[in-house]
């Protein structure tokens, strides 16, 4: 079999594809064995019937092959899209030119293939992602968190502000007069809206032995008119920050050394939270350099799909439906597929830059590293590298292998090459993301030898 391939409009390329007469033959004869040994007629046994007697019955010799034709024709045009080395994204427009009745057989396909894109800027991309810096604010938070478990209520005869504390008593009725709820004593934070946001605004500026009334809705409930006395107000008052505050409730000698710890452990949390989302971000970047129009629809499509099959999977796995997550979750079966397309767009979108990246930087795969994928991947299903390398040669897939290490590559080099910059536009400092994990042991470990 030959084959080659041309352009014949954007992202459409046409194979044209000439397969020997003893290939044909081949096909041919799979075919008659294969109707052979599953039609009954009478007077022969299941695969034992004569050629001439299966094409008679079939309607002739041209139906028979006909027949072997349509059966061998995705295989001939799978192994043309190997030799060609196209990348096919769609099912393809098959036209048989010459052979039919006989002879060599000689076929055209036109197959839309996957586009390649500029991605133009993507060695000078900005990505924001969250400051592994520690303010004395963050650290003072904690802090404070801190000091709320020691904090006192203290009565105070002013009117209301934001963060205090008020005794109250509340009757709320529904919209036909009916006593639906009642709370006596109860102590509520003014500004947490726990009740109905109407009530923060409400309460400010009033005295202890107020009453008043609010119109609300509370959070997944019904319209309800609260009626609502004011028993106190408190203010609470946090302990000082001293020395002696610390050593009472911390392993620490002094507020020095507690804000020395409490800065360490809140950098590395946050260093850790940078590198989470430095590849996510710079992806997301990175689909942003790609026009929506350069985006096939089958693409997105088929991406769609897929990831409605995981979920159908998913639920199945826990024996639910999808109409039951549909009812779930309150969206519609159309909601849903719109969501999906959103996030199916975006991954095409990186899929298409990141082979865009690959290519202009020459981050191509060579045969020792697909080698070491094949390795790789035979041990986790339990195979052999010969026999995966051949299932997947059969398949079409060495190429799609070749082409996901490269955009693996791709993404690593991206990740590596943008410039960090933090919420507030700052340039980051890599080095600020790296965490040395043995200096954190052997300074966890030296505490823990102090205790014991």
């Amino acid at each position: 079999m030959r084959a080659t391939s041309e352009i014949v409009e954007d992202n459409k390329v046409k194979l044209s594809v000439e397969v020997d007469e003893t290939e044909v033959s081949t096909a041919l004869d799979k075919v008659v064995r294969s109707i052979g040994s599953s039609v009954r007629i009478p007077g022969f046994r299941p695969g034992k019937v004569p050629r001439k007697v299966l094409e008679a019955r079939m309607g002739g010799a041209t139906a028979l092959r006909a027949e072997a034709l349509r059966d061998a024709l995705p295989d001939f045009y799978a192994q043309a899209v190997i030799e060609t080395d196209v990348d096919p994204i769609a099912q393809p427009e098959i036209d048989i030119t010459s052979g039919e009745e006989s002879g060599p057989v000689a076929f055209d396909a036109i197959v839309e293939v996957r586009p390649t894109v500029a991605a133009a800027g993507y060695d000078g991309l900005s990505v924001e992602i969250p400051s592994p810096n520690v303010s004395d604010e963050e650290v003072e938070a904690q802090i404070d968190r801190l000091r709320e478990n020691d904090g006192e209520f203290l009565d105070v005869d002013r009117p209301v502000l934001t963060g205090d504390f008020v005794t109250l008593d509340i009757t709320g009725v529904d919209d036909e007069g009916n006593q639906v709820a009642e709370a006596s004593d109860y102590l509520y934070e003014v500004g947490s809206g726990l009740v109905v946001a109407e009530l923060d605004d409400a309460i400010l500026g009033v005295k202890a032995g107020a009453e008043l009334s609010v119109k609300g809705t509370p959070e997944g409930g019904m319209p309800l008119e609260l009626s609502i006395k004011v028993l106190d107000v408190k203010e609470k008052k946090l302990p000082e920050v001293t020395d002696e505050w610390a050593k009472e409730n911390s392993e620490f000698e002094t507020v020095t050394e507690l804000r020395s710890d409490l800065t360490e452990r809140i950098g590395r949390m946050k260093v850790v939270q940078a590198q989470m989302s430095m590849r996510e971000n710079t992806l997301l970047a990175l689909s942003n350099l790609v026009d929506d129009e350069e985006v096939p629809a089958v693409l997105i499509d088929a991406e769609v799909n897929e990831r409605l099959h995981d979920l159908g999977h998913r639920l199945e796995s826990q024996n639910l439906s999808i109409e039951q997550f549909l009812a779930a979750t309150g969206q519609s079966g159309e909601q849903l597929v719109d969501s999906l397309r959103t996030d199916a767009a975006r991954a095409v979108k990186v899929d298409l830059a990141l082979r865009a990246v690959a290519d202009a930087e020459g981050l191509g795969v060579d045969d020792a590293e697909l080698d070491e994928e094949i390795n790789r991947m035979a041990e986790q299903v339990g195979s052999t590298p010969d026999a995966l390398r051949e299932q997947l040669n059969a398949a079409g897939r060495t190429g799609a292998l070749r082409a996901e290490r490269a955009k693996s590559k791709a993404a690593s080099w991206l990740v590596e090459n943008v410039t960090l910059v933090d919420e507030q536009g700052n340039a980051i400092d890599r080095s600020a993301l790296e965490t040395n994990i043995a200096e954190i042991e052997e300074k966890e470990q030296a505490i823990s030898q102090e205790e014991s």
